[in-house]
């Protein structure tokens, strides 16, 4: 073997380059070989330094399998060389690092080269300068695999933790052992040098106390990581720029968990034990709300969003996006629609599916008196009317991390009513209401719509129009609601967009199978919204339960739409949404009046006139104003201001402004008559006070309420003073 010493004193650097001609078939033993039973080595030491040669083939012998690998063969100098003592050349020499370990691992082998073991160090610092590092963090959550350059400093490196774990700035550490004897603290010293390597595996822990309890220097936060945090928001785990609704920020903190109690018959635990039966179920487990009663078809928003972040990665890869269907403007790889478009500004085809999940899950009116208040209309006039829903939103019991919209008033815009169509009208005080209702704690939450036609006046039945055989909704009252959901979007921080979907609701009062008034809550699905936003659906003339997405024109470029059905045979298939059925659209929504009704704006009986009426003999102006305080102004003065309508009118009169009229608000929001009674010493009412003194008493011939009287036959409500009944010609009495 002193023959081979030569060969064995060079340092030969196993590295893939496919655009030279050389191999060097290399036979390698999984188990090691011994140096004495090397051939063929001699013939490599006549190599000239630096130099590529051809084609030679070195076999190494031994008992166990051998393994065949091809690689090309770059020579260095020898230790024993001027330039030999540059031990880092081989880094430089070397920038296909990927074979550097396999080539250490020849090395070791070969134990007769006397400076193996210096030359594998000088290879390992190579490796931690060229490989990327995975280092293991271990939490309550399970191990996450964290890549990173070992080059990095230790602060970068917290940083990817805090980002990928979805970690606050503070109360977090990160230890080398679990007795949490060594600790990693904050500095630029690189992973290499305080002994992270590749593989390691580091164990979190979340401490309670706060980032200002700790040195500064020890606070897991830095100026960098707090501008990357800033920049980069559009994850999953939330955009903390967006200002969500106060029902999503208290939803987003609670654990969703359907806790169920003991089983008398499969349990064998005692009280304080759990097991697979009585152990508490995720909020989107599909197989216990269908065994609900009645079961729930859809799962809350925030059940869906817990769904979306169930997976190992946390949702780290998903975001919300809302459907496109235009062209993406600012294309230079081509003439602009209709001379051309590409694969990367045309919007992709939809399939409509049934949405799983809704944004609302229950609608309950306040009490009973705003939904007849409402209905006064029909009954008075036969025509049917539109209103806009003011109210709340608030955490649903009965379903999972759910949210119900709870109705307290119904504004009626200005509109043209008929026995068969509605026709709205421009509102000029629409903001204003909308101010009223803000310092009432109030906000739109939905839009209502009757469709009643009297079947039989004498029992006071309705006809039965609406139904699964019939149509839930037509296609022109889904394209209206897709309408006001756009304009109310529901802001979402796992949105790209910053807003998804929409908690604005549909309710329609019709006949049921029992030809009795009943009253039904939709939404439309976040497919509807998109198409009617960009202007792709219309309504058919000839059949309500259908719709049709538009042909594309010279202007516009609308998408395919399709829909799954099923054929003569039963077989499924997809269909082109020109016609589409509108089921594909829908959402249905319950709605109820709660056991232990509230009456926030409806405590009196005879209310202030409704907005918009005066074609029944309902008028709002200062005589009817002055009526109904004069009614009310002693003893029940917070019951007389607890009227929406009362107050909206305060302020579209400009009688009192809407900073006045705050305090009073605030007394009819918190039921307080002791502050009702301080803003009636105030100047503002004081002001309204002088003004109907100065106005005298209200006349007679005024058109009030109280000249309507009901029909005991039909109880239908007449408007005029007439000896007989508008509906149904029989006598007054």
């Amino acid at each position: 073997m002193q023959q081979n010493a030569p060969f064995l004193e060079s340092i030969y650097l196993v590295i893939e380059c496919s655009k030279w001609e050389v191999d060097i078939a290399i036979w390698i033993i999984a188990s090691g070989f011994r140096p004495g039973i090397v051939r063929s080595l001699a013939s490599l030491s006549d190599l000239t330094d630096c130099a590529w040669k051809g084609t030679t083939t070195v076999g190494l012998q031994s008992s166990n399998k051998e393994t065949f690998l091809r690689f090309l063969c770059y020579r260095i100098p020898p230790v024993s060389s001027p330039c030999g003592q540059d031990y880092s050349a081989i880094a430089r020499l070397s920038p296909f690092h990927r074979w550097l370990s396999l080539w250490r691992k020849i090395l070791l082998i070969t134990s007769c080269y006397t400076n193996a073991e210096r030359c594998c160090n000088i290879i390992d610092a190579s490796l931690d300068s060229k490989l990327i590092k995975i280092v293991r963090i271990q939490s309550k959550e399970g191990t996450k695999r964290i890549q990173i350059p070992p080059t990095s400093s230790v602060g970068h490196f917290l940083n990817e933790v805090r980002n990928s774990l979805n970690l606050s700035t503070v109360g977090w550490s990160l230890y080398k052992d679990r007795q949490k004897n060594h600790r990693i603290a904050n500095s630029r010293k690189t992973l290499t040098s305080i002994g992270i390597k590749h593989g390691d595996l580091l164990l979190l822990h979340e401490e309670p106390a706060a980032c200002s309890s700790m040195d500064p220097d020890e606070c897991m936060d830095t100026t960098d990581s707090a501008a990357a945090a800033v920049n980069n928001t559009t994850t999953l785990f939330g955009n903390s720029e967006v200002l969500q609704d106060e029902v999503d920020i208290l939803l987003s903190k609670e654990d969703g968990l359907i806790h169920r109690k003991r089983h008398p018959q499969l349990c064998r635990h005692g009280p304080m034990g759990k097991c697979i039966h009585c152990s508490p179920l995720e909020p989107f487990d599909e197989e216990y709300l269908s065994k609900l009663e009645p079961p729930i078809k859809h799962l809350s928003f925030h059940s869906y969003i817990r769904k979306l972040r169930s997976g190992v990665d946390k949702g780290k890869f998903t975001m919300l996006e809302n459907v496109v269907c235009t062209i993406t403007p600012g294309c230079k790889e081509h003439p602009p629609w209709p001379n051309g478009i590409c694969t990367k500004c045309q919007p992709n085809a939809i399939t409509l599916n049934r949405q799983s999940y809704r944004h609302i899950d229950y609608v309950m009116f306040q009490n009973s008196k705003i939904m007849e208040n409402f209905l006064n209309y029909w009954r008075s006039c036969g025509c049917q009317r539109l209103g806009y829903l003011y109210g709340y939103y608030d955490p649903h019991k009965d379903v999972p991390l759910g949210i119900k919209t709870v109705v307290v008033a119904i504004y009626e815009p200005p509109q043209k009513n008929t026995k068969n169509s509605i026709q709205l009208l421009e509102d000029a005080q629409a903001d204003t209401v909308d101010a009223v209702a803000k310092i009432l704690g109030l906000r739109k939450v939905g839009w209502i719509v009757t469709d009643l036609l009297p079947k039989d006046v004498h029992k006071g039945t309705v006809q039965h129009t609406r139904g699964v055989d019939m149509h839930l909704m037509s296609a022109e009252e889904c394209i209206m609601a897709a309408a006001f959901q756009n304009a109310h979007p529901n802001p979402c921080k796992y949105a790209r967009d910053k807003y998804f979907g929409s908690k604005f609701v549909t309710v329609i009062v019709s006949g049921d199978c029992n030809d009795s008034i009943d009253i039904h809550g939709y939404q439309v699905s976040n497919q509807c919204m998109s198409l009617v936003r960009d202007n792709c659906l219309v309504p058919t003339r000839d059949d309500p339960t259908l719709a049709y997405v538009r042909n594309s024109t010279n202007i516009q470029y609308v998408p395919d739409v399709f829909y799954k059905m099923k054929d003569e045979y039963n077989n499924e298939k997809l269909a082109l949404g020109r016609p589409l059925p509108v089921e594909y659209l829908l959402i249905d929504v319950p709605n109820g009046f709660p056991k232990n009704m509230k009456f926030l704006l409806d405590k009196l009986d005879d209310q202030f006139p409704i907005e918009n009426r005066d074609n029944i003999g309902q008028p709002q102006n200062f005589n009817v104003l002055a009526k109904y305080a004069e009614q009310y102004m002693d003893g029940k003065f917070l019951e007389m201001a607890s009227d929406f309508h009362f107050l909206t009118y305060l302020v579209k009169t400009e009688i009192i402004k809407l900073e006045d009229l705050q305090p009073l608000a605030t007394a009819v929001k918190q039921e307080s008559a002791l502050e009702a009674i301080h803003f009636k010493r105030s100047k503002a009412w004081q002001t309204v006070e002088q003004l109907m003194k100065a106005n005298g008493p209200p006349q007679d011939n005024l058109p009030k309420a109280a000249t309507s009287w009901s029909c005991q036959h039909c109880t239908f409500i007449n408007a005029r003073n007439d000896e007989a009944c508008e509906m149904c010609n029989l006598p007054r009495s």
